[in-house]
């Protein structure tokens, strides 16, 4: 029942996993998508196939979106390929996983730069285009945000120090966005991913171990992309007309996993 044809979203991290999930299910209820990855992706390609199959534009604008400059010149790029950005999904992800004690500073700023620091830059960015395009606040010109956190805001995981605090941080300031932004009726709202099957965490982990966890979780399975895509649909739509500020947490009751009573049994 979604339809968000007419609409063009901007996606950034965009080429795989999450990024590529939110923009294949906005694709699927009419969105025009603009696909954004680093320069050199080898992943965008494939990417804009999938989404012109479904038989929506897609613009592939390769950029740095971890750096001010590579944002300027994306938001730049994408105004030109489309006369407006509607829908800002901003997929931060740097992760460095190390130690405390062993932990590199210089990491320790690549995270925060590319997970914290590079959501405000978009988020600024987008929102003062969205703002440009002044009309009557209530005649469809709404603009919607939505920054992809994740469960590591709220859980302290060990050898995360950095991703730990750049994605509190990131909810955080997406929440003030929000309180700032409402006025101009610009929805800024978060998910929070659990533990996602993506090929950066297939990489990290080894696919064995998570095919192993998989079934030891709540819902019997790792998440997809997929499914925070289709979160990410219904909070970019006029569904989520009244929602603002809001952190959505997308985790198949992972952050639950050690507060079952699976073997406590019913009388």
């Amino acid at each position: 029942m979604i339809n968000l044809t007419g609409k063009t979203a901007l996606v950034t991290g965009a080429g795989r996993g999450i990024g590529f999930g939110c923009a294949l299910e906005l694709a699927r209820v009419g969105a025009e998508i603009i696909l954004n990855d680093r320069p050199g992706s080898p992943d965008l390609a494939e990417a804009c196939r999938q989404i012109e199959a479904l038989g929506v534009k897609c613009t592939v604008i390769e950029q740095d979106a971890h750096s001010r400059t590579g944002c300027e010149a994306l938001v730049a790029e994408a105004l030109k390929a489309a006369p407006r950005i509607d829908i800002l999904i901003s997929n931060p992800a740097v992760s460095r996983r190390a130690p405390l004690l062993d932990f590199d500073p210089a990491d320790f700023e690549a995270v925060i730069a590319g997970s914290l620091t590079a959501g405000f830059h978009m988020g600024q960015l987008v929102a003062r285009a969205m703002v440009e395009r002044r009309c009557e606040p209530l005649d469809g010109c709404q603009g919607k945000m939505l920054f992809i956190s994740s469960v590591h805001a709220e859980m302290p995981y060990a050898k995360s120090t950095a991703y730990n605090a750049a994605k509190a941080g990131l909810n955080h300031m997406a929440l003030t966005m929000a309180a700032e932004l409402a006025c101009e009726r610009i929805n800024v709202n978060l998910i929070e991913p659990g533990w996602i099957d993506t090929p950066g965490e297939r990489k990290h982990f080894g696919p064995e171990l998570m095919a192993q966890v998989a079934p030891t979780l709540p819902w019997g399975r790792l998440g997809t992309p997929q499914d925070i895509g289709r979160a990410a649909t219904f909070l970019c739509s006029d569904y989520a007309d009244y929602v603002t500020g809001s952190i959505l947490r997308v985790d198949g009751g992972f952050t639950l996993k050690d507060c079952r009573g699976d073997s406590v049994r019913r009388p």
